[in-house]
């Protein structure tokens, strides 16, 4: 899989979770419990995914300073 293809879908878990924590802040509405069950074994999964999608977009910020000093 391409570096490419990874960051997209990275990129595109992580705004799902963020919208999710957006929905959580200002309706009291949390969809992934809403969709899986308060705390189920495929609501942590997700949980852990969005968590491990945004630690691994941390990588960008190394990748983008490196093509600007290029």
């Amino acid at each position: 899989m391409s570096t490419k293809v990874l960051d997209y879908t990275a990129l595109t878990i992580t705004i799902i979770g963020a919208i999710n924590w957006g929905l959580i802040g200002f309706l009291r509405f949390d969809l992934v419990k809403f969709l899986f069950g308060d705390m189920t074994l495929i609501s942590r999964i997700v949980y852990a995914l969005v968590g491990l999608c945004g630690l691994y977009l941390i990588s960008v910020f190394g990748r983008i300073r490196d093509a600007r000093e290029s």
